[in-house]
């Protein structure tokens, strides 16, 4: 049931990578080849719901915070860093908050501890507008998502999950169940704080960690470090990935 689908390389100390919302473990890609090329054992996730990981009814954070901690039991790793993207970052909180003799320390890519009230209804028009098994290429799946989705980044984003299997094209995500659990996905229980280190990089043109938010940060995460990537949105860590791995190496370097 929480057996979640992962990758795992290199030797030295452990680093979960957690993608968001419609991604997939090689979203993270480009940060888990860097950190592996500095000596830390890098597991990248794919989350419930998600790539090769198990469908399930409940994604609350509870539940997949639970199903991180299974991973990590099953990988015999007493202590780690985790890094999540968006709904990973909301993970990666809340597995620290719950077990927080496992995790050291966390890099929480634009997310804050925080119920959301994003709306990703165009999203979801647009992958129950068609069944992937009745197009014939990639750029047919793109022409139908884009009379919903007018953002040729998100559109390119959710392609990544689109693969050609024997039975047809496929979505690597669970569309229906995402959509069940969307709530609990754009929502928030705080868990009790984490005393240890916490790193939020927040992307300059999104708006997910905004200046209200500070206040709730420093409750939950009292060690927290805020730092903005120039001239990037929500997938900072795609669009600038040099500067995104730089200050994660850093922050991990510094802390565990």
């Amino acid at each position: 049931m929480l057996d979640l689908h992962y990758k795992e390389q290199g030797q030295g100390y452990p680093i979960l990578l957690i993608h968001g919302l419609f991604g997939s473990l090689s979203n993270l890609g480009l940060l888990a080849k860097h950190l592996t090329e500095l000596s830390y054992r890098v597991i990248s996730v794919d989350t419930l719901n998600h790539g090769l990981s198990p469908r399930s009814d409940s994604m609350d954070y509870q539940h997949q915070a639970k199903a991180i901690k299974a991973l990590c039991d099953k990988l015999d790793i007493s202590h780690c860093a985790i890094v999540g993207h968006s709904m990973g970052g909301k993970i990666a909180m809340a597995t620290a908050q719950l077990y927080s003799d496992l995790v050291n320390a966390i890099v929480v890519a634009d997310i804050a501890p925080v119920a959301y009230q994003h709306n990703h209804a165009a999203v979801f028009s647009g992958l129950n507008s068609f069944d992937p098994k009745d197009i014939n290429s990639r750029s047919e799946a793109e022409q139908l998502l884009a009379r919903h989705i007018q953002e040729a980044g998100v559109r390119q984003f959710l392609l990544k999950s689109l693969t050609k299997t024997n039975q047809g094209w496929q979505w690597l995500f669970d569309v229906k169940q995402l959509a069940l659990c969307y709530n609990n996905i754009i929502g928030w229980k705080e868990f009790g704080q984490f005393k240890r280190p916490c790193l939020f990089i927040k992307g300059e043109n999104s708006d997910y960690i905004v200046s209200e938010y500070q206040q709730t940060v420093g409750q939950q995460f009292p060690k927290a470090e805020l730092k903005m990537i120039a001239g990037t949105g929500h997938w900072l860590h795609a669009e600038k990935p040099a500067i995104f791995n730089r200050l994660t190496e850093q922050f991990l370097a510094k802390h565990i």
